[in-house]
């Protein structure tokens, strides 16, 4: 399971490395909606998501009530690259050292006494793959907003038509 992870981690990250690069730094503020995140919270959400592996690995959970989330200070799509490829780096290797017997221990995100979610270390890793795929999905929708042409994903783009 975890040479299988390791795999689908580096497809994912190539992906994601060409959507992350794409980034124009003047647009960082830009968001399509109210509602919405803006580009550079958007690409900081994605970058830091291959950190989640570490702490899925290294703790039995996550209290936001303990250890309040800081976004980190990026002012270019360069530091942007940095910070994914450092969270990369961080998830592989504790991939990689990972003991596959733990990965049905229970793993838990709360605030305080509110629990968010309980589950199995490895339903927490496939729900960090599935939120990377997610999230850049919606950073394409950004980009086409923004007129950025979109790299291929699991096929060709619009904008490339060949791998």
């Amino acid at each position: 399971m975890i040479k299988a992870l390791l795999t689908e981690l580096e497809k994912e990250a190539q992906t994601t490395r060409k959507m992350l690069e794409r980034i124009p730094d003047a647009k960082f503020q830009w968001q399509p909606h109210t509602k919405s995140m803006t580009l550079l919270n958007l690409a900081t959400h994605i970058a830091e998501l291959p950190g989640w592996i570490t702490t899925t690995l290294t703790t039995d959970e996550l209290d936001l009530a303990e250890v309040p989330y800081v976004a980190p200070v990026l002012n270019s799509t360069e530091e942007l690259m940095t910070l994914f490829e450092d969270k990369l780096k961080e998830g592989k290797s504790q991939l990689e050292e990972a003991n596959e017997e733990r990965f049905n221990d229970t793993w838990i995100l709360r605030e305080g006494n509110q629990v968010y979610s309980s589950d199995t270390k490895a339903e927490v890793l496939r729900m960090v793959y599935c939120q990377i795929v997610h999230h850049r999905a919606q950073l394409g929708v950004y980009l086409r907003l923004l007129d950025v042409p979109i790299p291929g994903s699991y096929g060709p783009s619009a904008d490339e038509v060949s791998f």
